[in-house]
Order: structure tokens, then C-alpha cells, then sequence
């Protein structure tokens, strides 16, 4: 213990920097990314430009908890016509449904690498199961912010006909895959 804690002070980190800590997601550094394969021709992609929540983080137990709140109206494909196409009652349907959601049940560590998050993923007010790998994850002093600050990157996929937004299934494929882009402040 006294070599960690020697650890901690000849590096800068005071003590409680490992104690549960609460973020605020960066909105300009958060992005919520979705892609699938276009009537078998090319390979699509969009995103969802507003995007909000909090993270908790607890490393010496090696847990926490992700709360992410997505405005269903910031979905963004480079294209106007399509992007309204997607906010409609066909898809999104975004006058009903303003958010989707994701929820964190259970956060897994591989030493101090967070790995994986499970959780509820929330669309048009169908929730299901989701576990997004984590492909990086990194907490550090940041010092645009003069805090601790925390970014991961991670993905999962999903069936969109499981929540409601299947239409042209098989011809654009149901299979999408969600990619998350979060970077979140210490409070």
C-alpha cells in the first residue's frame, strides 16, 4: 500500500483521484455513430449529434455505471432528405420518441482497462439487452479542462427490427452496428 501511495504522490495523482468519481459527458466530444449495409451495395453510415449523460467510476473496486441519453432528432447521414426520412414515423419517429437511451447494468474490467459495458438499450420505448466492447479506454489530468478527465470508444450490434425500426428489412440489413465516441468530465 505505501508503495502505491508513493506511486500516486511523486506522480501528481492525489489519493482520492481512485475513489468513486461522477462525470459529465462532453457534448462536443461525445458522438453516437450507426452503420449497416445498404440494399447489399455499400456500407452506410450516420450519427446522432447530441448526446448527453453521466459516468460514475469506481477503480480500486472496478466498477461504475454509464448513463447516455441520445436526442432521436440529431440523427445525421450527410443527407437532408434522408435525415428526415429517418426522424419520420416510418423509422425514428422522433415527435413520439425524442430519445434513445442506453443504461449500464455492469461494467467489466480487465485490471484497470474498463472491457466491456452491459446494459439496456432504450428505442422507441423498446429496451433490450446490449453488451458494447470497449476498444479504448483512458482516464487522465486533461489540461484544456484542469480535471480528470475520461474517453472510450466502444461498439455493439443489433437487430434494428427488435426495436421497432425494421422497415425495408431484408433489403437494407436489420443487423446495425452502434458505435459510441464518449468523452466525459470529473465533476
Amino acid at each position: 500500500m505505501f508503495k502505491k501511495c508513493l506511486l500516486l504522490l511523486l506522480s501528481g495523482i492525489s489519493l482520492t483521484a481512485f475513489a468513486a468519481e461522477k462525470y459529465v459527458v462532453d457534448q462536443e466530444h461525445t458522438f453516437s455513430n450507426f452503420e449497416y449495409k445498404h440494399w447489399g451495395l455499400s456500407l452506410q453510415r450516420g450519427r446522432f449529434d447530441k448526446n448527453s449523460g453521466s459516468i460514475e467510476l469506481d477503480m480500486d473496486n472496478k466498477t461504475g455505471s454509464l448513463q447516455i441519453a441520445i436526442e432521436a432528432d440529431s440523427i445525421n447521414t450527410g443527407s437532408d432528405t434522408f435525415n428526415k426520412i429517418l426522424r419520420s414515423e416510418n423509422f425514428f419517429n422522433v415527435e413520439k420518441y425524442p430519445k434513445i437511451s442506453f443504461q449500464s447494468n455492469r461494467m467489466i474490467f480487465n485490471e484497470d482497462r474498463l472491457a466491456q459495458v452491459e446494459g439496456d438499450l432504450t428505442i422507441k420505448d423498446v429496451t433490450r439487452k446490449v453488451t458494447v466492447d470497449i476498444t479504448q479506454f483512458e482516464c487522465r489530468f486533461m489540461i484544456l479542462y484542469l480535471k480528470r478527465a475520461c474517453g472510450a470508444n466502444g461498439n455493439t450490434k443489433i437487430l434494428r427490427s427488435d426495436y421497432g425500426v425494421g422497415r425495408y428489412v431484408p433489403f437494407v440489413s436489420d443487423e446495425v452496428t452502434l458505435s459510441f465516441s464518449v468523452e466525459a468530465i470529473k465533476e
